[in-house]
């Protein structure tokens, strides 16, 4: 059985807060050595949390994978919270478009409608 999905927003209890961030930070932690690992690849992960704490990962040498960045002058991807809700609420959208047309043509089918043909093996 799978998990329920939760709604992204942020959590007003303090301890619950507190204790999604542990869990989380950890499997951020965990995905990026794993990501370092199999693709061989330099990582640099850098959270402050909501009390400024800094808590840091690097593949390599921290200090040398920020060096390299700071140098790096080619045009690369970048990602902003807003960014990834936007590309979310579009799939979203595209995903209840298609369930919307297919319920829509499936029910024309069903009463018989002109232009709504059975289709082969129906």
């Amino acid at each position: 059985m799978g998990r329920k999905k939760i709604q992204i927003t942020r959590i007003m209890d303090e301890r619950n807060r507190q204790v999604t961030f542990t869990k989380r930070k950890f499997g951020l932690m965990k995905k990026a050595y794993e990501l370092s690992v199999l693709c061989d690849c330099e990582i640099a992960l850098i959270i402050f949390n909501s009390s400024n704490k800094l808590f840091q990962y690097a593949s390599t040498d921290m200090d040398k994978v920020l060096l390299k960045y700071t140098e790096y002058n080619e045009p690369h991807e970048s990602r902003t919270n807003s960014d990834i809700v936007e590309v979310s609420e579009r799939r979203l959208l595209k995903r209840q478009r298609l369930v919307h047309s297919t319920l829509l043509y499936k029910a024309q089918r069903a009463l018989g409608f002109p232009g709504s043909p059975l289709m082969p093996g129906d």
